[in-house]
C-alpha cells in the first residue's frame, strides 16, 4: 500500500497553503482484505510531543483520494489533540527547528463504527489492534 501527493514529495516541504486546508493524498494498492482505512496525521516534533493534527476512519477502503479542502465522504473525523474534530494545519513555533507533518494511512480488517468524539488514545488503540497494512507520506516545515 502507497500513500502519496501531487503536492508534495515524500520528506520534502509541505507548502505553505496546507496550514489552513488539507492537501490532496492519492491511495494506491489497499489490500483487498481491508474493511476501512483510516489515517492519522502528527507531527511528532512538536514542542509538547507528539501532536495529532486530523484523524479520519471508517474511510472506504475502494477510497483512491482524499481532495484537497475535506475528507472523503462516508468517512468520520475524529478528535485531534487539541479535543475537536477536523483538519489542524501546521503551525509550528518560530525557533522550533524541523517537523516533520506525518500522514499515516492503515488499512483495517473491520470498520471501527466509533463515535467522532471517541477519545485519540482510544481510536489509536482500535486502529492499532485491526491494521493489515500501513503506508506513510511525510511533509516538511522549519520553523
Amino acid at each position: 500500500m502507497k500513500l502519496q501527493s501531487f503536492a508534495f514529495d515524500n520528506n520534502g516541504p509541505l507548502p505553505p497553503r496546507f496550514r489552513g486546508v488539507n492537501p490532496p493524498l492519492d491511495i494506491i494498492g489497499v489490500p483487498p482484505a481491508a474493511k476501512s482505512l483510516a489515517l492519522i496525521m502528527h507531527d511528532p516534533d512538536a514542542v509538547h510531543g507528539d501532536f495529532v493534527h486530523w484523524t479520519i476512519f471508517d474511510i472506504d477502503p475502494t477510497t483512491t483520494e482524499i481532495l484537497e479542502g475535506g475528507a472523503p465522504s462516508g468517512a468520520t473525523e475524529g478528535l485531534t489533540t487539541t479535543d475537536l474534530p477536523g483538519y489542524v494545519g501546521p503551525r509550528p513555533p518560530k525557533g522550533t527547528g524541523r517537523h516533520h507533518y506525518t500522514f499515516e494511512l492503515y488499512a483495517l480488517d473491520t470498520l471501527l463504527d466509533l463515535l467522532p468524539a471517541t477519545p485519540l488514545d482510544e481510536l489509536v488503540a482500535h486502529i492499532q489492534k485491526h491494521t493489515i497494512a500501513r503506508a506513510s507520506l511525510v511533509g516538511i516545515v522549519d520553523a
